[in-house]
């Protein structure tokens, strides 16, 4: 994984709520264990009809080349459903680095935070507040001091994030890498018990 600290980025608004993880990557596209080539696939039956590349839908969010950044901002309980790790892939692969909303489905959050993308669970009020704003706006994310800011107005609220995951994103670590960091002082305390 990549380390996150400081995101600045433009964002995309994708207002619905209850978005569940078939509709983030649909069950017919989990067929590989690899984490490559599945943001092609991210929100497929909504980008395209028929279900065909060749004919995405104009109206929908993603397809607007106006609109880009790598954050997904969304409506009220993002990553409901299933409990598919294939729904951080996607967003990961896509190139979304962080989502932010009101409330995440708690086995989305960990799948996020385990696969190097940032949830920032924000309050309602501020969520509507980024909603309301012009497209080109961008936001800023720093996961050290755990603040979201609206870089226009310089709102900003904090958000929560374990303790031991933030570690993780902030070195880029999995949870392998993240035990090979500190393999010395596992070294140390094994000769303290022998």
């Amino acid at each position: 994984m990549k380390p996150l600290k400081n995101i600045q980025s433009t964002f995309i608004p994708l207002t619905e709520e209850n978005i569940d993880t078939d509709q983030i990557i649909p069950a017919r596209f989990l067929k590989s264990t690899s984490r490559e080539g599945f943001g092609k696939n991210l929100f497929r039956d909504w980008r395209y009809y028929h279900n065909d590349e060749a004919q995405p839908k104009a109206g929908f969010i993603l397809n607007k080349p106006e609109y880009n950044g790598s954050i997904l901002v969304a409506g009220k309980n993002f990553g409901c459903g299933s409990s598919r790790e294939h729904a951080a892939w996607s967003l990961l692969d896509y190139g979304f680095n962080v989502v932010v909303s009101s409330f995440f489905a708690d086995i989305f959050k960990n799948n996020a935070l385990n696969n190097g993308v940032l949830p920032v669970q924000v309050s309602d009020k501020f969520l509507q507040k980024i909603f309301a704003l012009e497209n080109g706006s961008t936001l800023s994310v720093d996961l050290e001091k755990q603040t979201i800011t609206i870089d226009a107005t310089g709102e900003q609220e904090k958000f929560d994030i374990n303790n031991y995951k933030k570690t993780c994103l902030l070195n880029g670590y999995d949870d392998i890498d993240y035990l090979l960091s500190i393999k010395q002082d596992i070294i140390n305390f094994e000769k303290t018990l022998a």
